[in-house]
């Protein structure tokens, strides 16, 4: 670490616009007050009372709920920056990030880009690219095709070759969006549209590619940063191999069993690839390792990770501070990494881990933090903040600090059980089952580990009791004492309709409906929708013969697709949706009989 060197003062930069949302939103902007910068946040129309808007120094709305209206909106996020006198501009992780035509129109604009140039963006971003780049800097990558797939044909040619499982990935994404899985020739159509479709929701492009998908995997990350001088730091590893969906639940640093040999080569190779593609700034470059210790360049992420706190939280660097300075023009405030601990960091997402990881967007009519030595929180809610379907699941980010591993996990289930969510469904029980399993904790783990090894549909939501099925209720909560002894009693209620008349007000009641709310289906044949989301594609017609267990419709939510299925055998007999109708939690989507 440089002596003498240390001001956190930025001569270049006065004020940042952080074009995005939620706790990404509130980490940058805590970041630019640390630095004495102004911070300028964006928000929509439905994130008016949002905690960012609230620390920031000044709030511009750029729109509707819908992302592609506010916070994908270029045009009208540039003019909020010139209007607010707006130094620079930094896009967080998601929406734009990684939006190399973004990054390029924010410098034509005469802003500072916090990031990398566009076209280490646009190289990296391209998957296909970014393998080619890796190939060339002698870092080997996952066998795979090289050129953007346009027909199932070839992805069976693909398979054919290669054999099967296979992985059917979004061209110019990442994070697990547009990422399908395939065991076998008869899943290759569906799976190939299906992330044709996410790839396109998610990045407003459907290419898709193709490479060769490996079982019992771990899943490696390594933390870089160059500033524009040429210095380039190689900050540590992370394991997140504790997956559900392609997608992350559980981040760690140290890996578990992770030797200081592969390390070094996991630093070089990583540094390798960055400077292949003349990079600057923070980014991650992701790495596959096989079950005999091979690792493979899987993709890098030209941002700021969500999981960048766990390598903040063990190098004592600010990862996005730094991420400002470099962007300014400064050099790296550092010459060497000093990792220390053993941290691990937990998503917190509004998502039922008995229903398959399911998003439940609602309202948190309950929101403690845990607190205590060892822990951080990065959040942007508060109590009564909506998490809604219009963007991503997390609620908070969890990081917890231990002198070991075994530190780590025991301080880790004490801050879950001290989490205290209401509202929505939450991971936290999800976490607390994997930190019991014998295998992550004897380090024994991959990305096949969640979805393979354990079983989350004893963590089903007590369901209220049985009223006439018109009744509306609403949970409850009370403190009581029995014998001096303090108990928390949960309780439902009928909600009553305000009056100003003097008479007694009479019970709100709901519209009777055909089934109650569960995963998929209501009732004898009645097939309900889990969540509210879109409908995108309906595998059947009215009249068709359905077996049980056979997708009959695919619903769209938080830009996640999720399959519906057949409760039972029968002939469809009352079809009620069509693609892109948007249907309500509990919704008939269809009748079979």
């Amino acid at each position: 670490m440089r002596v003498g060197d240390l001001s956190f003062r930025i001569r270049a930069v006065e004020s940042v616009l952080i074009a995005n949302r939620g706790e990404i939103a509130v980490r940058v902007i805590r970041a630019a007050h640390d630095l004495g910068l102004r911070a300028i946040a964006v928000y929509s129309e439905l994130d008016r009372d949002a905690v960012h808007v609230d620390l920031a120094d000044e709030a511009w709305n750029v729109g509707p709920g819908p992302s592609a209206e506010s916070y994908l909106n270029i045009p009208k996020i540039l003019e909020v920056a010139a209007a607010s006198n707006a130094d620079a501009i930094h896009p967080g992780y998601g929406f734009l990030a990684e939006n190399a035509g973004f990054a390029t129109a924010v410098i034509n604009a005469g802003l500072i880009w916090v990031g990398p140039p566009p076209e280490a963006i646009a190289t990296m971003g391209d998957k296909i690219a970014s393998r080619a780049a890796a190939e060339a800097a002698g870092v080997p990558t996952v066998p795979g095709t090289m050129e953007p797939l346009t027909e199932v044909d070839q992805v069976a040619a693909f398979a054919e070759d290669h054999g099967f499982p296979i992985a059917i990935k979004a061209a110019h994404g990442g994070g697990g969006k547009g990422l399908k899985v395939v065991r076998s020739p008869d899943e290759l159509d569906a799976a190939f549209e299906s992330a044709k479709r996410e790839a396109d929701a998610w990045f407003a492009n459907p290419e898709v590619y193709v490479e060769r998908y490996l079982d019992n995997a771990r899943h490696i990350e390594a933390q870089i940063i160059f500033d524009k001088h040429g210095n380039g730091q190689f900050l540590g590893e992370r394991d997140c191999s504790m997956q559900r969906r392609h997608q992350k639940l559980i981040e760690e640093t140290p890996a578990p069993f992770f030797t200081s040999k592969q390390r070094s080569r996991l630093g070089k190779a990583a540094l390798a690839v960055a400077r292949a593609a003349a990079y600057e700034n923070a980014g991650t470059v992701e790495f596959l390792m096989d079950e005999t210790g091979n690792l493979y360049f899987l993709e890098m992420n030209t941002r700021i990770q969500v999981e960048h706190t766990i390598t903040e939280e063990a190098t004592g660097i600010d990862l996005v501070a730094e991420q400002l300075r470099v962007a300014a023009g400064e050099e790296l405030s550092f010459d060497d990494v000093d990792a220390r601990g053993h941290v691990m960091e937990f998503r917190i997402n509004a998502e039922d881990p008995a229903r398959g990881f399911l998003p439940t967007p609602g309202t948190l009519s309950r929101y403690r933090e845990a607190a205590g030595r060892g822990i951080r929180v990065d959040s942007g809610v508060r109590q009564g903040s909506s998490i809604s379907q219009y963007y991503d699941t997390l609620i908070a980010k969890l990081i917890v600090s231990g002198r070991d591993r075994s530190e780590t996990i025991a301080r880790a289930k004490r801050a879950l059980a001290e989490f205290d969510i209401g509202g929505v469904d939450t991971t936290i029980p999800a976490h607390l089952t994997i930190l019991d399993n014998e295998d992550f904790v004897a380090g024994r783990i991959s990305t096949r580990l969640v979805e393979d090894s354990m079983d989350f549909t004893h963590l089903a939501t007590k369901t209220a009791p049985a009223l006439p099925e018109d009744t509306e209720l609403q949970e409850r909560n009370i403190t009581v004492e029995v014998g001096g002894q303090r108990y928390e009693v949960r309780y439902w209620s009928e909600v009553i309709a305000p009056t100003t008349s003097g008479q007694r007000p009479a019970p709100r009641r709901r519209a009777p409906k055909l089934s109650e709310r569960s995963g998929g289906q209501g009732g004898e044949g009645i097939v309900t929708a889990p969540m509210q989301g879109t409908i995108v594609k309906v595998h059947h017609g009215a009249g068709d013969a359905v077996v049980a267990g056979e997708p009959v419709c695919i619903l769209e939510a938080m830009k996640m697709e999720n399959e519906i299925k057949a409760p039972n055998d029968g002939e469809i007999v009352d079809l009620r949706v069509q693609p892109g109708d948007t249907v309500t939690s509990g919704a008939v989507l269809m009748v079979i009989r």
